[in-house]
Parts: C-alpha cells; structure tokens; sequence
C-alpha cells in the first residue's frame, strides 16, 4: 500500500490561514455560497459566446466553458469535435494502434495522452465502450469514446483546468464536464425541436440520414417536468491507407541455427544489418455508424427545499467494418534473395527491386493479403442518477446521489481470410522520405484464381463483449458561514465499484479436416478495389477482395472455433475496484478576491485478474488445459493504494475587466486497465507483441496553474496562462524478451515450437510537461468576429523519452459572422507531432495534423433553420511515423485518408 504526503498539503493549510488573517478586516461580508457556473439559455453565436465568456469569467477556478446556441448548433457532430476550438485540449480520432478516422474520438488537456483526463457527465463518471477490437482487448486505457455522445445532447462543456477537491478524483491534467439539460430550465411549458437531415460523406460518395428530436414539459408553477430527446445518425466512412504493418526488420547474417550464413550474407555482405519495411500495404478500411440512443429527464421540486431529478441516458453505436490490407511480405524472401538493384541510406534498404523467382520449384509468396470483416462491431454507453437536492436549513444543504453506469464494446465475429500472393512473382519498393508514402509493387497477375491459401491462416477473435461498470453513491453537502472571510464549506463521501472486463475470447484457427489449402474450394472475387483509392505514391491498383458474405460463409467451411480448443485465454481479463472518497473544501473571499482549499482522501482496492501462459501440460496446479494455446492458470493479483490529494485557487479581481487566478493541486489518475490486465497480444509473423503489468502504481502530479484574463470588451477576451505538471508513476514502456508457443510454426513442424518474442510492457517512470496557452477573443462590429488561441508544452519522460500525447505546438483560428437571418463561420485547428505509444516494440508518432471547418446558418422562419456544415474541408491526410534505435532518424509507418463530409440540417423550434 502506498500513502503519499507532501509539502503541497502543509503550504496549503500555512497559505489558508495567512490568507484569512490577513484579509478579515476587510472583507466584505458573504454568507453566500462561492460563485457556481449558472445555466444558460443562449441564442445566437453573439449570445452563446457572452454566455461561455461569463461562465469562465465567474468560475472559482481556471476553466473554459462551451455553451450551446441551440439544440444541435455547437460548431461540430460531437462533443469532442466542439472542444477542439479551446486552448490546452488536444483531439484524437483514435484510441490504439489502429490509426486515425473521420470523427474526433478521444480528448486531452495540456499536452497528455486521453487517459490522464477525466470525463464526466453532470458531474459523474460514465461507462464507456470501444467499437474497435484493439481498443477492447489491446489497448484499454481510461479514455471515453466521444463518437458515442453526439452534441445535441449537451447544454454546456465545462472544462477544468486546475483542481478542487470537490471535483471526482482521475484527471491528472483535468477534467471535462458534459452538462446536459434539465426540463425546469426550459423557459416555456412546452419545447419541441429538432432536426431532420443528411450527411455527405465524399470519400465513399454516400448520403445517410440524421434525426434527432426533443420534448419538453415542465407545469406553469415551475415545480415538475421531464425531458425526453432521441437521436438517429447513421454516417458511411471509408479511409484509405498504407501501412508498414510489420515495421522495420533486419537483415540476417545466419539462419535460425545461428551457424549458417543466409545466402544473401553470402552474396551481399553489406546488407547484413540493414534495415528493411516488411508487410507495406494498401488497406482499405470501409464501415457504416449508426449512432442511436437518447436522453430521459424527470424533474420535480416536490418542496422548497427539495427537488428530486432522474436522468438516464443511452447511445449505441453499431460499427460493422471491413477492412483489408494488402501487402508485400519483404520478410519471405528477403534473407535468401538478392535484390538487382538497391540503394543502402543510414543503415536502411530505402530501395529494392527483386526480380520474379523462374528457377526455384518451391513457391515462395512475395505478399501476403488480410480481409478482416467484423459483422456485429458495436460500442455503448448508458447511466440512469438519481439526484436528491435538499435545503437542510438556510446555511445547509445536501445533494444525494445515487447512480449506475455501463458501457460495452463488443466484436462477436471477425471472418477472416489470410491468403498469399505474388508467389515467385519478385517485388520492388522505393521510399520517398519520412513525410511521404512508399512505391511499391508486386510482380504477376495477383487475381482471386492464383492466392495461395496455403501459405495463409485464418485467424480472428470471436465471441469479445468488454464490459465497463460502475455503479456510485454520493453525499455532498455544503455549509454557509457568517463570516466576513469564510464563505462557505464544502464537504462530501463518495463509494463507487468499477469493473473493466472481457470474459470471452475465441481465436480461430484453421480447420484441418477441410479443404481451406486448396485454391479450387474459393469463389471468384466479389469485388474491387475504388478506382480512386490511394493516398498518394505508386502502389498495386485494381486489387481484388472477398465479400463480407463471401467471408463469412469460407469461414464457416474453413475455420475451427471449436470451445474450449481456440479458447484465447490471453484476451480474457478483468479489473476491479472498490474507491472510498472524502473530501472537505473552505471557500473564503475578501475584497476583490476569493479563492478555495481543500483535501481529497482516495482510497483504491484493485483487483487484477489475468491468466499466465504455461507449457502445455504443465502439471502446475490449477492449471486449465484443453486450449490449442497451452495451459494457463488464473491468477488474481492485489494493488491497493491510498492517496491525500491537495488543491488550493486563488482568483483575483484586479480590476473590473482583469482577472487573475494562481492554483496549486495534486492530481491522480489510476494506471490504464491494459497496463495492469492488459491482453497478451502476440504476431506469429514477426514474433512481437504486448502485455501488461498488474503491479503498476498510480500517476500522481504535482500541479501549478497561473493565469490573467482581461476582459477588455463586451464578448472579448485576450488571456495567457501558465501551467507545470510533475508526474509521480507516468507509465512507459519497456522491451523484454519472452517464450511463447508459435501458432503456425508449430502446426507447420507438426509438434509444438516456442519462440522469442519481444513484448512491450507497461512500467512505471516520471514525467514532467510546462506550457503556455494564449488565447484572444472580440468581436468586430455587430456582426463579425474573430477568436484565436495558441497552446505551447515541453513534455518528456525519464530519460529524455517522449510523453506520450505531447503536442508541442497547438493552434486554433476562427472567424464568424451573424445577422438576425445568417449566420457563418471558419475554424482552423493545428497539432504538431506528437507520440502515440509502442507499435511493433518500436515508438510510433503521429504527423503534424490540421483540419478545417465550416457552417453556414439561415433562418428561414421563427421555427425553422436551415444549416450546412463542412468537416475536414482541406481533406487532411494522417501521418504517422516510427522510430527504431538502430539507425537514425524517423521512418515511415502508415498514411490515412479519410476524404470531407457535408451536413445538411433542417432545424425546428416550437
């Protein structure tokens, strides 16, 4: 068990009470509670933006604040996407490895990975769930999907940026606060609005429908109403790509003996050690969302002193993807062939072309061709709270809550074909630079007639549904003092039980007593690939692929699911926690100034369940057997630990347009749940994989905030802060080496054969972040108006490693215009390089990456809209690059495209 004191704790309890003595002679009276952010009703963006300004211009602490003008017309389709535009966040539009897509996705504050930002709605945790399998059983972090929480949803976004004991314990660096409606808020007994529309998707050249509506009764007296809203939005996606899959292999001088030289050490010395791409290839990723749920709210102010509220809230995205990649097998050939011709640039074989094999009577494949289909794909994500708000007397007052919440991610079929190519057939490549995709090419006619099956595999998890619960009770209450300092404090107790899970995992494998070797058992193609496809460089056209249907039913001739012996114990995990909370926070104020101090005590009781790979009969006690995989025994490990977590603010009106505030805080964040349980993930083709480490500690930063906001006009605002966060327990990764049984050399030598793989695990280190934001916001005139902010931050690990997530530079311009009939507007955001993890034992980052957007307004009638917004007008192209320790410099691994969308939307109000 850990328990952590610091020197913050003690400056905070001198810092209090200087404070009070030396303001109380000149306070002036309070009594009243510190300053909460009201709920707003806006209209307009003139509206919306004075609102959102007001909001973080009377808040305790440092905050930003989103505010919606009307149902559906934040700037963007999702809550992500409308947080992007503020300074210190960060949007990602992936969760893994598996490249970026179309829609934001994950958020992060100052310069952290998504993990270390705490997301609540109304103040609560929410369960969450991944579409993507590697996102369910590979990398399984702390994060919140925001493609499952469409903007309509939303009456305000708070973000935090510093610290407050009141405020749920897991943001290191903040946390963001979805604020949804509540129906006595509504100014008329009765609301109903909504939109019917459509979206464009370019790239497919597809046009789906969007709906969602809302109703809204409250009584004529104020004291009782509900809220129900839905939401239907279906959107087809298609991101074209390149990918290194197997990253940067090197050049043997020996077999696997370790005595006999390779015939290519023999004939070409000098490129023993050299590095080379293995697995470029062309993958096309294709997927209809359908993104469906809603919002029930009954609210009733049974006395005026309490008021009783039930929110529950459910989305459901179904995400059936199909992807396929198509890929030269470097790795094959590489070790026993010679090349023609090539060129040899700091250590890495940059260019190569091998001439098609006319004298060898074994079949050798140049490529190698993945088709994923993943029928079934979906995430969710739902809550239902009860809240009691009582007035205990004029001086107390209580809020009970009482809540569960669950979120799934599920992937209950992947059909797969794993089939050679290009047998004999030679191959080329040419690399163009870090910054720029590969030329390559494979020799033959590569049709659906001539794959070769046997130099395939069917593979694919079958049966995966992770579940993420957690089930919460809360106290809150709050005291009022007659005092001239002390204004009030806050105080509360909160219990929740959290449970991440997979329960299930079924690898198929091939079915050995059918035909799945034999080309004559497969069906013609069942299509191509779009004519159009690419994302720049000279690469294989025309490919052909295997429907999802045409997968499916090969499948089930081909492949052995057969329980317990494709059970995949590896991806089956599960982490539990019991959290006891309590914190007390004094709210004081004096003359021009207010400010807060509080502590927050955690504690955590974590179970970590895993299963540890054995031998096959083993004899180990406990032991369970019957898996293709081995033996593996079930093991639980405890990791509990304690926290006493400080934070104080200060807020100083140093005149009536010039605000500035100083905070200090530490923060917690409890390790990811792949780290502690994570799937052991392992590549039978290059024998490297991933796990986790159910020992980790947590991360606990030390944090300082400072700011000055000058409010110099009527919806202006030009601001500069600094911040520093020390991170206690940051988790890395580190390489070892480990023995595992190889799949597919094993049923090729017909008896069990364990190979080395170099797996990648979770450790704990230290890491530190400075930055600066910048931000600058005024209107022109009475129609037109500008905002722009700049976010800078210096982040490294020990040892001079890269913090994960860190964006050095980030930028964000806006420009828009309104009259009582139109309204437009511009945004253009900008993120610099940043790291992204481990792929393939080697640290992956993404590219520089910017993104415009658009929407123009007209309002047709009292009750009617009609909107057109544009996301990722410029066409942005995802990069992303690797870095290896045995040459110099970056590498590329993978480039996406995801092509524009257009949203039209007719937008009512009664």
């Amino acid at each position: 068990m850990n328990y952590r004191r610091s020197i913050l704790s003690a400056a905070i309890v001198t810092c209090l009470g200087v404070a009070v003595q030396a303001h109380a002679q000149d306070a002036q009276p309070t009594g009243t509670q510190a300053t909460d952010l009201d709920t707003v009703v806006v209209t307009g963006i003139r509206g919306s933006i004075e609102k959102a300004l007001d909001a973080k211009r009377d808040a305790a602490t440092h905050v930003e604040v989103v505010t919606a003008e009307d149902i559906g017309k934040l700037p963007a389709k999702n809550v992500a996407d409308t947080l992007r535009q503020l300074p210190g966040v960060n949007i990602a539009s992936s969760s893994a490895s598996e490249g970026g897509f179309d829609e934001a996705d994950r958020v992060s504050l100052r310069g952290t990975n998504p993990s270390l930002t705490q997301t609540l709605v109304n103040g609560h945790t929410i369960g969450t769930g991944d579409w993507f399998v590697l996102s369910q059983v590979g990398n399984v972090g702390r994060s919140v999907s925001y493609s499952l929480y469409p903007s309509e949803i939303v009456d305000r976004v708070v973000v935090h940026k510093t610290s407050e004991a009141k405020l749920v314990e897991g943001g290191t660096a903040g946390s963001v606060n979805i604020i949804t409606r509540r129906p006595l808020q509504f100014a008329e007994p009765l609301t109903i609005q909504g939109s019917i529309g459509a979206v464009h998707s370019d790239l497919p050249g597809d046009t789906k429908p969007q709906l969602d509506a809302l109703l809204n009764w409250r009584n004529d007296e104020g004291t009782a109403g509900f809220l129900v809203q839905v939401f239907n939005e279906q959107r087809s996606l298609r991101r074209d790509g390149q990918e290194v899959v197997g990253g940067y292999g090197t050049i043997a001088e020996f077999e696997a003996d370790g005595v006999t030289r390779t015939p290519v050490a023999t004939s070409n010395p000098d490129l023993v050690g050299v590095l080379y791409p293995n697995l470029i290839g062309a993958a096309l990723f294709e997927q209809v969302r359908k993104r469906q749920g809603g919002v029930a709210n009954i609210e009733a102010k049974v006395t005026d002193d309490l008021t009783l509220n039930v929110n529950a809230f459910y989305s459901r995205l179904k995400a059936d993807n199909y992807n396929r990649n198509y890929m030269m097998w470097a790795s094959q050939f590489i070790n026993a062939r010679a090349p023609s011709s090539y060129t040899i640039e700091n250590g890495v074989l940059t260019s190569a072309t091998y001439a098609p094999d006319t004298t060898s009577t074994a079949v050798t494949p140049y490529g190698v061709y993945d088709m994923i289909s993943r029928p079934g794909a979906e995430s969710t994500s739902k809550y239902i709270a009860l809240d009691a708000e009582w007035n205990a007397s004029d001086a107390l007052k209580f809020v009970f809550q009482l809540g569960s919440t669950k979120g799934n991610g599920s992937s209950p079929t992947q059909d797969v074909l794993e089939t050679g190519i290009a047998g004999n057939a030679g191959a080329s490549w040419s690399m163009n630079g870090v910054g720029n995709p590969i030329d390559w090419s494979l020799g033959g006619t590569n049709t659906a007639a001539n794959h070769l099956p046997q130099n395939g595999w069917i593979f694919g998890a079958q049966g995966i549904d992770v579940l993420d619960k957690e089930d919460w009770a809360s106290a809150d209450g709050q005291f009022f003092f007659q005092s001239d300092v002390l204004s009030s404090l806050d105080f509360g107790y909160r219990f929740a039980t959290h449970e991440r899970s997979n329960d299930f995992s079924l690898a198929q494998g091939p079915n050995w007593a059918s035909n799945w070797t034999d080309i004559n058992a497969y069906p013609a193609a069942g299509g191509a690939y779009p004519g159009d496809f690419g994302v720049g460089g000279n690469v294989p056209s025309g490919i052909w692929y295997y429907t999802p249907a045409q997968l499916a039913e090969l499948n089930a001739r081909f492949a052995n699911r057969n329980n317990p012996e494709r059970f995949y114990f590896s991806d089956v995990y599960g982490v539990e926690e019991d959290i006891n909370a309590v914190y007390a926070q004094l709210n004081f104020r004096g003359d021009r100034w207010s400010g807060n101090a509080g502590l927050r005590y955690v504690q955590t009781e974590t179970d970590v369940h895993y299963n540890q790979a054995l031998a096959v009969n083993s004899g180990i006690p406990g032991a369970i057997t019957g898996s293709a995989f081995g033996d593996y025994l079930p093991v639980v490990v405890n990791n509990d630990y304690n926290e006493l977590l400080p934070s104080v603010n200060f807020k100083f009106e140093l005149t009536d347009s010039l605000v500035a505030r100083v905070s200090g805080s530490k923060t917690m964040t409890r390790p990811d749940f792949s780290a502690l349980a994570g799937s052991l993930t392992l590549n039978d083709l290059i024998h490297e994989g991933s796990g986790g480490n159910p020992n980790l500690d947590p991360l606990v930063s030390t944090n300082f905030d400072a700011s000055i906001e000058w409010y110099f006009a009527p919806r202006a605002l030009l601001a500069a802060s600094v911040f520093s966060m020390d991170m206690d327990g940051y988790v890395d990764f580190g390489n070892v080496i480990v023995q595992y049984k190889d799949q597919q050399a094993s049923q090729a030598a017909g008896t069990d054969v364990y190979s080395d793989y170099l797996v990648s695990i979770p450790v704990n280190s230290n890491g530190k972040a400075r930055g600066v934001e910048l931000t600058y916001e005024q209107p022109i005139g009475e129609n037109f108006g500008i905002n722009a902010n700049y976010t800078y931050v210096d982040g490294e690990a020990d040892g001079g490693k890269p913090l994960n997530g860190t964006s050095e530079n980030t930028y964000n311009l806006s420009a828009w215009y309104e009259n009582d009939r139109f309204n437009a507007r511009i945004n253009y955001s900008y993120r610099s390089s940043f790291y992204a993890g481990v792929s393939r034992a080697d640290n992956f980052y993404q590219d520089d990456f910017d993104t415009v957007s658009a929407s123009l307004g007209f309002k047709a009638t009292d009750w009617l809209t009609i909107s057109l917004d544009g996301l990722n007008l410029n066409n942005p192209k995802l990069k992303y690059y690797t870095e290896n320790d045995a040459v110099p410099g970056y590498l590329p691994h993978a480039f996406y495209s995801n092509g524009r969308q257009y949203y039209l939307n007719f937008r009512f109000k009664f």
